[in-house]
């Protein structure tokens, strides 16, 4: 598979931007990515700290979503030789870098909420 370098070419070919949707989604896809992206932005944090951030989300799933994230060099997990074991979790470059995805979808939620909410 050639590499894509830049978005006119993607936009230009409508496989190639499939193709990249695809990829964003595979990635994001789930209850649990976002909030967990969602509450690493604000820095660092231990696994406790995730899961008391985000309602509902049991251990086994944090842990399996982590793993995920971790494969999708989106989160990177950090193991400290301490007594007890420290390990922290935080966003790679790619991981932060989803924060541009989603202040879009931010700003595309409020002005549909908007547009919906005034015509009704």
């Amino acid at each position: 598979m050639s590499e894509i370098k830049d978005i006119s070419t993607v936009k230009a070919c409508p496989r190639q931007f499939v193709l990249a949707i695809n990829d964003t989604l595979n990635v994001l896809s789930g209850k649990w990515k976002l909030p967990i992206i969602a509450s690493l932005l604000y820095g660092k944090s231990r696994f406790k700290d995730i899961q008391e951030n985000i309602e509902k989300i049991t251990p086994r799933m944090l842990s399996k979503e982590l793993k995920d994230l971790e494969l999708n060099g989106v989160v990177k997990r950090t193991v400290y030789d301490s007594t007890p074991i420290l390990i922290e979790y935080s966003l790679t470059k790619s991981g932060e870098d989803i924060l541009k995805v989603l202040d879009a979808m931010v700003d595309w939620g409020i002005a549909h909420r908007t547009e919906t909410l005034s015509k009704a």
